[in-house]
């Protein structure tokens, strides 16, 4: 099953959504280009002063690395404007900056690649052709960020999460300072109404604390594990037209959770990666399996389907997700799994036979026809083979399921508020879903799942 964005949602419109991407990426080939809005429209790289904007502030972090933040000219900036209620903390500063720039958030990511490709140009091989996502990608980590400012449980864990994942790009300390430069400049030009100098600091803060915590976490990390895993693909099974189960041997111990994914990159699209989840729980052979559905204009997807083979090599990203089963309880489990989102979903059921503690585990098996419950035979096994799981069929069109939906059939069946709740699908299916569970009483604590959208406050 494809994660969006450090997500845990089913399919998605361009293989792989904005959590296919990461900040350093390369595209297709390794093919780089400078970046261009929707529509062709947006800041030419060329139009920025050939010097770069004036001098400002510098901030220097604990690891000595320098992030040279160049901000406009003192004359091109206004007084901040205060915030209602007089606040001006550094929170509130970056929160004002952010609605001001959310609307005209392509321009913005635009005219911040176009600065940093004209400074830095050697960093243009390190992300993609096609850079619509990574607009995206970025703005919404910046929002998660500035929304999550003042949590910094929430926001350490976001970022070491990114720390992490990006060393499979080849990103290196050196490359923050510059990043950081670019977002600088970006904002003092489209954020006239509250920049000023005390909005400057609170960026310049925010990210160095941002950069030092994605640097410290994959520093730690490289002392632990690889930045990615060789693998063989061993079994490739086409469940449907479009739907493959791909079996694939890692070259060295993989040490992963039930119900978490990773990224994966295939030898067709070299520095493409995309988010998958496992469809098993941890095996004594070592194999892991991914649910892939082909989507159009899917690379990294249509490939693993219609041409990766027993023999190829694929490369696989550090495990991440927290959609896992808490053992030291025996509440009980409420699952739904919507398309290819059934993979993580097996893989929990799994997890709990391996435990071999009976608690009552409901699977919701989603899809839009009959023929797309490609694994209800492998989940009809299970059911088989242990009483305490119960797996319901729904189809949104036609005979042989319950109809109405996921969320609407969960609601046909009972209260579940002292159940744990995990859900993976499409992200529609998972906000719906949430919306129905805590309508019914379902505590948000109780309710898991991997969509990046639930901690940004918005749907990636």
């Amino acid at each position: 099953m494809e994660v969006p964005a450090t997500a845990s949602a089913a399919g998605d419109r361009t293989d792989g959504g904005v959590g296919g991407g990461g900040w350093f990426t390369r595209g297709p080939g390794g093919a780089t280009s400078a970046p261009t809005p929707p529509g062709g429209h947006g800041p030419d790289p060329r139009s920025v002063p050939p010097n770069g904007p004036g001098p400002g502030p510098r901030s220097t972090p604990p690891n000595g690395h320098e992030p040279v933040f160049r901000s406009v000219p003192p004359q091109r900036m206004h007084p901040e404007r205060p915030a209602a209620g007089g606040d001006t903390s550094g929170t509130a500063l970056l929160r004002r900056t952010m609605a001001e720039i959310e609307p005209i958030a392509d321009t913005v990511t635009s005219y911040f690649y176009a600065l940093l490709f004209l400074r830095h140009p050697a960093l243009r091989a390190l992300f993609p052709a096609a850079m619509d996502t990574q607009r995206d990608r970025l703005f919404k980590a910046l929002l998660t960020a500035a929304t999550h400012a003042d949590d910094p449980v929430a926001l350490t864990t976001y970022l070491t999460h990114l720390g992490r994942g990006h060393r499979k790009y080849g990103t290196r300390p050196e490359h923050y300072p510059a990043v950081g430069e670019a977002l600088i400049g970006a904002l003092a030009r489209y954020a006239p109404s509250t920049w000023g100098p005390r909005a400057e600091a609170a960026w310049v803060a925010a990210y160095t604390t941002i950069s030092q915590i994605m640097i410290d976490a994959a520093t730690e990390d490289e002392l632990r594990a690889p930045a990615w895993w060789q693998a063989e693909v061993v079994a490739h099974d086409m469940r449907t037209k479009d739907i493959a189960v791909v079996t694939v041997r890692p070259d060295q111990p993989y040490p992963f959770l039930a119900g978490q994914y990773t990224a994966l990159e295939t030898p067709w699209w070299p520095r493409v990666w995309r988010h998958y989840s496992f469809a098993s729980a941890p095996r004594s052979d070592g194999l892991l399996s991914f649910h892939v559905k082909a989507v159009p204009a899917g690379w990294v997807s249509n490939a693993l389907v219609h041409r990766a083979r027993p023999g190829d090599v694929v490369r696989l990203g550090p495990p991440a997700g927290s959609m896992t089963v808490d053992h030291t309880t025996d509440n009980g489990l409420l699952c739904l799994g919507g398309g290819t989102g059934i993979a993580p979903i097996k893989a929990l059921v799994e997890d709990v036979v391996q435990h071999g503690r009976h608690r009552s585990v409901d699977v919701f098996y989603g899809a839009r026809s009959n023929t797309d419950l490609y694994d209800f035979d492998t989940m009809m096994r299970l059911q088989q083979s242990h009483p305490w799981l119960s797996v319901r069929p729904v189809v949104d069109d036609g005979p042989g399921g319950l109809p109405g939906g996921l969320p609407e059939a969960v609601r046909e069946y009972g209260a579940w508020h002292t159940h744990d709740v995990y859900l993976s699908g499409p992200p529609g299916m998972i906000r719906r879903g949430v919306d129905t569970l805590l309508g019914m009483g379902v505590p948000s604590r109780r309710i898991r799942h991997d969509s990046i959208e639930g901690l940004v406050g918005a749907t990636t």
